[in-house]
């Protein structure tokens, strides 16, 4: 896939492309997730950006957003005050302001994550201790994708990945998300190629 195919294929009202990846990004590549953000924002004119708000890989793909039209970028944070002085974005939404008893779909699917599926209950049910807050990152990550009511879904989702340990952790979590749901996604080997030219 191509920058200008993406853009034919995606760039079109209401689409929303989510952009994320791991905390720990090579320094290398810092600046490469910060071109890619303006590029995608300054191409594109219909859709909006959606990110998690985690530092590493969503931070920078928001500062290139940010930098180019801040209005056009929206983060799901797993609480209200979820890294608040570096949020860069427009509009947040926080799993704070989301009954999350009225979507079951986000309940079920969040639940896919082993490691935390017991905690998803704990936390739906109201306790917000040290260990069931650990489920509200898989729950973000997965209303990152599907959405809610209110939150639309995401239509497309571009990810900067470990390619020496590949769909792992949160990032891996959030992938199987997205093709769970037949939302196409890539990583950096496919977008690296978009800034080349």
């Amino acid at each position: 896939m191509t920058l200008e195919d993406f853009i034919s294929d995606f760039d079109k009202e209401n689409a929303v492309n989510l952009l994320g990846g791991k905390r720990k990004v090579l320094p290398e590549d810092k600046d490469l997730l910060i071109r890619l953000g303006k590029v995608l924002a300054t191409k594109t004119k219909k859709m909006r950006f959606r990110s998690g708000n985690a530092d590493g890989a969503d931070y920078y793909f928001s500062l290139g957003v940010s930098a180019v039209d801040k209005t056009r970028l929206e983060v799901i944070t797993p609480y209200s005050a979820h890294r608040k002085k570096t949020n860069v974005a427009y509009d947040t939404i926080s799993l704070d302001d989301i009954n999350l008893a009225s979507e079951p779909e986000v309940v079920y699917q969040s639940k896919g994550n082993k490691k935390t599926e017991k905690l998803v209950d704990q936390y739906v049910s109201g306790e917000r201790d040290r260990i069931s807050m650990k489920a509200a990152f898989i729950i973000r990550d997965t209303v990152m994708v599907i959405g809610t009511d209110n939150i639309s879904p995401a239509t497309f989702a571009i990810f900067y990945d470990d390619l020496h340990k590949p769909k792992t952790g949160g990032t891996g979590y959030t992938m199987n998300v997205c093709k769970q749901n037949h939302i196409p996604f890539i990583d950096q080997r496919i977008w690296f190629e978009w800034l080349k030219d």
